[in-house]
C-alpha cells in the first residue's frame, strides 16, 4: 500500500508504482484491461492520485511508453563506442533484448499502444542510436555504403522478433543469444562486412558477456 501520501501531493514512489501496474494491467490483459478504478485499487491508492501525478489517463499511457524507452535508452547507452563498430552493434543488439528481459511488462506496451500523432513519436531517439551505429560501421569501411535508417530497422526487427520469441517462452535466453548472434552475421556480412571479420567481433561479443570469474 503506498497510500500514506496524500494522492494530492506528487510522490515520486507512488507514480513508479501507478506506471509499473499500468504497465503490467496492459500487458497482461490488453489495453482495456487499464481502467481509472481498477488502476488505484491495484496500487492501493485513490484514483486523484492518477490526476495528481499525470492529469488523467491518456498522459498515464503516454507516461508509460516514455518510461519504457526511457529504460531501453539507459541499457543502450552504456554500450560504450570501441574501436571494432560492428562489435558495438552486437552489443546494442543484446542491450536492447535486456532491457525487455529486465523489463518484460513495460516493453510489451511500448509496442502494444498505439504511438500518438501529431508530435514526436515516443522513443525515436533510441532508433537513432541504432541508425547512428549502422552509419558509424559504414564510415569505418566495415559496411558497403548503403540506407542506415534500412539497415537499423533490419538489425531492430531481428532483435525484437528474437525477443518476441523469447518472452513466448519459444526460446531460451541462450538459445536467444545464440540466434541475436548467428542474424546478426548473416545481416552485418550482407551489409559488406567480411565474413572473417564478422565472426571475429560476434564471437568478442559473445565472449563480453560471460560472466567474470572472481
Amino acid at each position: 500500500m503506498l497510500s500514506t501520501v496524500s494522492p494530492r501531493i506528487a510522490d515520486p514512489a507512488l507514480r513508479l508504482a501507478l506506471v509499473e501496474s499500468a504497465a503490467r494491467l496492459i500487458a497482461e490483459e490488453g489495453a482495456r484491461g487499464l481502467t481509472l478504478r481498477r488502476l488505484a485499487k491495484e496500487v492501493g491508492t485513490s484514483t486523484m492520485a492518477v490526476y495528481t501525478h499525470f492529469g488523467g489517463m491518456d498522459q498515464l499511457r503516454q507516461e508509460v511508453r516514455r518510461e519504457g524507452f526511457s529504460r531501453l535508452a539507459e541499457h543502450l547507452d552504456a554500450v560504450v563506442a570501441s574501436r571494432d563498430p560492428v562489435f558495438d552493434l552486437g552489443l546494442l543488439g543484446w542491450a536492447y533484448c535486456r532491457n525487455a528481459l529486465t523489463n518484460p511488462n513495460l516493453y510489451r506496451v511500448m509496442f502494444m499502444e498505439v504511438t500518438e500523432t501529431g508530435g514526436p513519436v515516443i522513443g525515436y531517439d533510441t532508433f537513432e542510436t541504432l541508425v547512428k551505429a549502422v552509419d558509424r560501421a559504414a564510415q569505418a569501411g566495415r559496411f558497403s555504403p548503403g540506407d542506415a535508417i534500412e539497415r537499423a530497422r533490419q538489425v531492430w526487427a531481428l532483435s525484437h522478433g528474437t525477443l518476441a520469441l523469447q518472452l513466448a517462452n519459444l526460446l531460451t535466453i541462450e538459445d536467444a543469444l545464440e540466434t541475436l548472434s548467428q542474424g546478426a552475421m548473416n545481416l552485418f556480412i550482407g551489409f559488406g562486412d567480411e565474413p572473417l571479420a564478422t565472426r571475429r567481433s560476434m564471437k568478442r561479443m559473445r565472449r563480453s558477456l560471460l560472466p567474470k570469474n572472481g
